[in-house]
């Protein structure tokens, strides 16, 4: 996929960034081709290979359309987490890097459901937190409305899931 200077774009685990600049650097004596990205939630600049943007998961922002997709998945009912932690944790990390926001949105779900339970491990909340701002900002971005008028629709749709999974899921032993 290719990208213009001043697009909007998706950065995997880092969320929203725009193309500043594509760039020209000589590296071990050939020239190559980078993305200079601006990141949102920092304000801090990446370089990005544009032969590898793929590969990495350098995407466009999710289309308008997609936004009422994705707050109804988060409303939606969701499988069982595995009861370990590190097996949790693992397919959620998976599931993060891999930049998909409707795999992150379930990564949130769940994380919100499980954190109603009982206190989640440090790296369970770090990973909940990021998991909410990469929904919200990126809803945001595309609905072109502000974080804080999307943020109450986002916990809106996960109070009805969390409702809904603790209506349906027989009680289970969560190990942290």
């Amino acid at each position: 996929m290719i990208f213009k200077q001043g697009q909007k774009v998706v950065y995997p685990t880092q969320g929203v960034a725009i193309v500043e600049q594509i760039e020209s650097r000589q590296i071990n004596g050939a020239p190559q081709e980078f993305y200079l990205l601006r990141l949102q939630f920092n304000n801090s600049l990446v370089l990005v290979p544009t032969q590898n943007a793929d590969g990495i998961g350098l995407r466009k922002p999710i289309a308008a359309r997609q936004c009422s997709d994705l707050l109804r998945l988060l409303a939606q009912d969701f499988p069982v987490p595995p009861t370990d932690w590190k097996d949790r944790f693992k397919e959620f990390s998976d599931a993060m890097r891999s930049g998909n926001l409707f795999a992150i949105a379930e990564v949130l779900k769940t994380l919100t459901y499980l954190n109603q339970l009982k206190p989640l491990s440090f790296r369970e909340k770090q990973m909940l937190e990021r998991a909410r701002y990469l929904v919200v900002s990126e809803l945001a971005l595309v609905s072109r409305k502000s974080e804080a008028h999307i943020s109450p629709q986002v916990e809106a749709a996960l109070n009805g899931a969390c409702q809904e999974h603790a209506q349906s899921a027989p009680p289970s032993r969560l190990d942290h």
